[in-house]
């Protein structure tokens, strides 16, 4: 896909065309020029997949005035009471989606009503039932034979396949370009130039180039800066500055890899995604390039949150249809101020219509401002594990090594001494033998133990207590 900055995980799998045709329906031969410069330069990558934007020119078209009206309106809802849009939403996810189709509409402004219930009343959902049976969620209007899938391991180790679409996929634009703006940078740009180039650092990464219609074919490439990737490692540094990326996103792993690198780049700004962004690596980053480093509170399930702004000391909603809930263990919301778990009505991607969906993170919201802010972000922190051998592995390998195990939520911890122990759920204690024997070639002959994962919906998957550990 080629939104400007590509799904969350670094790990997402996309079913995409084999065709150019099909993946570039609008491609000029300045973007083709542009798609060979970036495959074709003698210090290129390892490109190990493909990808596209997929959209048609009537669908770029559409996205143009969807980019307008997000970067006109105002997140938010009136003080105690819910947005204008939050009924007609219910009422129609309760028609049209599987899932919700047992639920009593919502009737009147207020959410009351006769034959109807109030908004608060409707049960929530978690990621488990999202894994469950993902097309349950998905609207029986939506056309399947334009249907985007990747898969996500997240935070639970429960893998979680995502319905998306071209058109879902192109909005992620708009609302990196809101976010962008806030710090004052307006993307420039366009034809003939590289605008954005996405990081991972993992030893399996999808990889690929791709041209953005809505920038005027800019090129975007998704790179990985493991050495494994690259024919020779200056290659990283060489290729980089030959792209001049105006954008650089990434996660603090792939990040703290860009730091390591002598490169020499002047990006605009940087977008953090996928982990919790620590302070002193922000800084770290901001001096090194320049320029500002937006941490963006994103999720697979529903894109583009929020993002941090040291002005107001939180992360500010992004969103102009997606209402947010601060929740308690048992579903009641909580006070202004008070912390509990994120939890998510409506969103952009019109294949997964979301209604009270816990997200397992969590923070406090206040409305105190022109735009809610959520304040106390617990996301999703970056964590590395040493092996026997001394060296370093990124946690996103760890879940590549038990991809092959039924494994419906694990953990590992490393402790000051270096030993390891695995969390699995009581139902996968039968397979910890196989985990730890998965786990050998990648971390090698350091001491591991099993221990059950006490009752509970969400774990912190990884930590540690090696200080050296963080990104």
């Amino acid at each position: 896909m080629s939104h400007f900055a590509q799904a969350p995980d670094p790990d997402a799998l996309i079913d995409a065309p084999t065709r150019e045709a099909d993946r570039y329906p609008t491609l000029s031969e300045a973007g083709r020029r542009t798609l060979d410069f970036m495959r074709e330069h003698p210090a290129a990558p390892i490109f190990r997949n493909h990808s596209g934007n997929r959209l048609t020119a009537q669908e770029v078209e559409s996205l143009r005035g969807y980019t307008q009206e997000v970067l006109a309106a105002t997140p938010g809802w009136p003080e105690g009471g819910q947005p204008p849009w939050l009924n007609d939403f219910v009422n129609h996810a309760c028609r049209d989606v599987p899932a919700y189709r047992g639920y009593q509409p919502l009737r009147c402004g207020g959410g009351h009503g006769a034959g109807g219930q109030a908004f608060e009343a409707l049960p929530t959902i978690c990621r488990a039932d999202l894994a469950a049976d993902i097309a349950r969620f998905v609207p029986d209007w939506v056309e399947v034979d334009r249907l985007i899938n990747f898969r996500t391991t997240g935070t639970t180790g429960n893998p979680l396949l995502i319905a998306s679409h071209p058109l879902v996929a192109g909005r992620y634009l708009a609302y990196h370009l809101r976010a962008l703006r806030r710090f004052g940078v307006e993307p420039r740009h366009g034809s003939g130039q590289v605008g954005v180039v996405l990081l991972g650092y993992q030893r399996k990464c999808f990889t690929y180039t791709s041209v953005t219609p809505l920038m005027g074919e800019s090129g975007l490439a998704k790179v990985n800066l493991h050495p494994l990737d690259w024919h020779a490692p200056q290659d990283r540094c060489t290729y980089l500055e030959a792209m001049a990326p105006e954008i650089i996103a990434g996660d603090p792993i792939s990040f703290a890899e860009l730091l390591s690198l002598t490169v020499k780049l002047q990006p605009r700004a940087l977008l953090s995604v996928s982990m919790m962004l620590l302070p002193g690596l922000r800084q770290a980053l901001e001096t090194r390039f320049a320029c500002p480093v937006l941490d963006i509170y994103s999720l697979n399930e529903v894109g583009p949150v929020a993002v941090f702004d040291p002005a107001v000391n939180g992360h500010v909603l992004l969103q102009h249809r997606l209402l947010v809930e601060i929740l308690d263990p048992s579903g009641h919301r909580m006070p202004p101020g008070e912390r509990g778990e994120i939890t998510l009505t409506g969103g952009f991607n019109f294949c997964l219509p979301l209604l009270r969906y816990r997200t397992g993170d969590y923070a406090a919201l206040s409305c105190a401002g022109p735009t809610p802010v959520l304040l106390g972000l617990s996301g999703r922190p970056p964590v590395r594990f040493r092996t026997a051998q001394g060296q370093w592995v990124n946690n996103i390998d760890v879940t590549h090594a038990l991809g092959a195990l039924a494994l419906p939520q694990f953990g590992l911890h490393q402790r000051a001494d270096g030993s390891l122990t695995l969390r699995l759920s009581h139902s996968a204690l039968a397979l910890g033998p196989a985990a730890l024997l998965a786990l050998r070639p990648l971390l090698g002959d350091v001491l591991m133990d099993v221990q059950a994962i006490a009752m509970q919906d969400k774990i912190v998957q990884y930590t540690t207590d090696l200080v050296e550990a963080g990104a």
